[in-house]
């Protein structure tokens, strides 16, 4: 049985790992981030008090949609779009349909949906540390792109089993944001580990090709990258890659 490392935040982590053990895999926790709330956000008390102002509110994340939600009620929305079908499966367990869900769940996927932005107001609450091409492609488009941070990732104690799992040699390591990726190569470094050259020689999978860009960077070679861009297709990408090897 391949054992498999999940370095995502440990609250999002049991549905993926349930999964993999359904299909066939142990995986092993080994979370590298922790999502925290920004405190006292008075730009997202300005911004949902004054909701009448934006055309649409982009979600690009679970993350976003959970602290969002957790801090104001479901009041009268604009217009919604959500990036990825966890985004707009986390915004329909709260009653609310999504105007807007691309097909390629990538942040600059989504700005053909969004119609004419000229003049228009985007709200998106987002993480602290964010790619920029979707607020970029806002801009170009004559729309103003109202960013706010919503929450931040921030590096957590290594989980000790984990970390004993990488000693002895695990099969593949997971990545799921390249926030993840960053992460893990700074917790091994800070345990006198050398992220790439680990017992067993574990492959690389990547939830996505922005993922897979952060991995090339940081210097790994990436062997599995989801086509859809999902813990489930990061799960099929894993399976063929497994059947490849047999």
């Amino acid at each position: 049985m391949k054992r498999i490392l999940v370095t995502r935040p440990s609250a999002q982590a049991n549905d993926f790992a349930m999964k993999l053990r359904a299909s066939g895999f142990d995986p092993i926790f080994f979370p590298v981030i922790e999502i925290r709330p920004m405190e006292n956000n008075i730009a997202l008390e300005r911004a949902w008090s004054k909701l009448e102002c934006y055309d649409w509110i982009v979600f690009t994340s679970v993350n976003a949609v959970t602290v969002v939600f957790d801090q104001f009620e479901n009041r009268t929305l604009p217009r919604v779009a959500a990036i990825g079908p966890k985004t707009a499966e986390a915004l329909q367990t709260l009653g609310i349909t999504p105007d807007f869900v691309p097909e390629e769940y990538v942040a600059e996927s989504i700005l053909p949906g969004l119609g004419d932005l000229r003049g228009r107001w985007v709200l998106l609450p987002r993480a602290e540390i964010a790619r920029q091409a979707l607020p970029d492609a806002i801009v170009a488009a004559g729309g103003v792109a109202h960013e706010i941070s919503v929450y931040k990732t921030l590096p957590v104690q290594p989980d000790s089993d984990g970390l004993a799992a990488l000693k002895s040699g695990v099969d593949w390591i997971t990545f799921t944001s390249p926030s993840t990726v960053q992460n893990f190569v700074e917790t091994l470094r800070r345990q006198d580990m050398d992220p790439f050259q680990l017992a067993g020689k574990p492959k690389i999978a990547c939830i996505g090709p922005i993922t897979e860009r952060a991995a090339l960077e940081e210097g790994f070679d990436v062997n599995a990258v989801a086509e859809k861009y999902t813990t489930d297709g990061l799960i099929d990408a894993l399976c063929n890659a497994s059947v490849l090897e047999e």
